[in-house]
């Protein structure tokens, strides 16, 4: 019986996962997983062992107080790794812990793929030597990542955006209001905190702080909350109570159909930029460190955009709030503006209906559970196929 050790240590990282052990079980449900995960990969049958819950945490100050719990987490993989070695490690995002834990696997003889770069592209580009050294395969979502790493000599195997075929809503947005007990002649704005706690806990009281505002400009405003994965609305609960008169409605397990609900979205960085495009709400993203952790990261990034759906555009389809500028103010001026000019609105949209076409693209070679499967030696490879 094959084994593998997957990890993922957010909640994006958690659903790609879980997509690609479903994938590789269609043909061989015999195969164990086992490692670090959240609720996606439990339901698709992936043995938990630490949950990523205690590890979402964004920022160096963050990572710095939750390091002990981190640290652990990593130790205990490691010594799986080399006590009772895996035929593969399938590492998706999470890009520091995860480089460390291809390091031991190399050490150990175990195969590593890696499923979703880190974004070398953007910053930190010395890291694709390290990449070269300890990782056997880099399974990327977007071909400008393939043309990267074959650049810098690294195995490397377009396998499409997940994204592309799973984001879809349920229902309409007349069904779906209804379903979350709204008034579909109201209009509705999405409040997208993250998935992290620490997330939660530097951007959240912007956001409600930002939907204050809102409220009074527009009486009849309705906000939808999406819990993550990763958190529980006992964690939100406390923040939201600051603020009862938005009587924000939250809704787990379901972030499209809040998306397709919504007529803008205030919104953080990260994948659920690109998911919200794909939907085509518009949105507004913001994004705050640390002070300590902005000034170190600030000249670091080589991107002119922290949105994904900006970044694969390579423009700014929709506004960015970052650092200073991510105030209440000028985020509620940004989401009033979708709400009552029109023309915006749908020029948004537009530019939105781009990045569907660009992750649409489908790989040749086959997706992430075809590449998992040659990696275990249960298929051949696109050049074993034409020996």
């Amino acid at each position: 019986m094959k084994r593998v050790m997957i990890i993922a240590g957010e909640a994006s990282g958690d659903l790609h996962a879980a997509r690609l052990v479903n994938g590789v079980r269609k043909t061989h449900p015999e195969i164990r997983f086992y490692g670090i995960g959240g609720s996606e990969m439990r339901q698709a049958g992936v043995n938990i062992l630490v949950d990523s819950s205690e590890l979402a945490v964004v920022g160096l100050i963050e990572v710095l107080v939750h390091r002990k719990v981190i640290f652990a987490a990593l130790n205990r993989m490691r010594e799986l790794l080399h006590s009772d070695p895996p035929d593969l490690l399938i590492l998706t995002d999470y890009p520091d812990f995860n480089l460390r834990l291809a390091q031991t696997a190399k050490d150990a003889g175990v195969k590593v793929l890696f499923y979703i770069s880190p974004q070398v592209w953007a910053w930190r580009q010395g890291r694709v030597r390290k990449i070269r050294r300890i990782v056997d395969m880099m399974a990327v979502v977007f071909p400008f990542e393939a043309d990267f790493y074959s650049r810098h000599q690294v195995p490397v195997r377009y396998v499409g955006h997940p994204l592309a075929d799973e984001v879809h809503a349920s229902a309409d947005r007349t069904t779906l209001l209804r379903q979350f007990g709204l008034d579909s002649d109201c209009p509705v704005v999405g409040l997208f905190p993250g998935s992290r706690k620490s997330e939660i806990r530097r951007l959240l009281p912007i956001i409600l702080n930002s939907a204050e505002r809102l409220k009074r400009q527009f009486p009849d405003l309705q906000f939808l909350l999406p819990i993550a994965s990763t958190l529980t609305g006992a964690e939100l609960e406390p923040y939201l109570a600051r603020h009862p008169a938005l009587s924000v409605v939250t809704v787990a397990g379901r972030p499209y159909d809040v998306m397709q609900a919504c007529d803008a979205i205030v919104t953080v960085s990260g994948t659920v930029t690109l998911e919200i495009a794909l939907i085509g709400t518009p949105m507004v993203i913001i994004n705050k460190l640390a002070w300590l952790t902005y000034q170190i990261v600030r000249h670091m990034v080589k991107l002119e955009h922290i949105g994904l759906c900006n970044i694969v555009a390579a423009e700014p389809l929709v506004p960015e709030l970052i650092q200073h500028a991510a105030r209440p103010k000028r985020i509620a001026d940004e989401i009033a503006r979708m709400l009552t000019d029109e023309d915006y609105q749908q020029g948004i949209r537009e530019n939105l209906s781009r990045v569907r076409a660009l992750l649409a693209q489908p790989p040749a070679q086959g997706d992430v559970s075809d590449l998992t499967l040659e990696m275990l030696g249960l298929k051949p490879s696109p050049d074993e196929l034409q020996r």
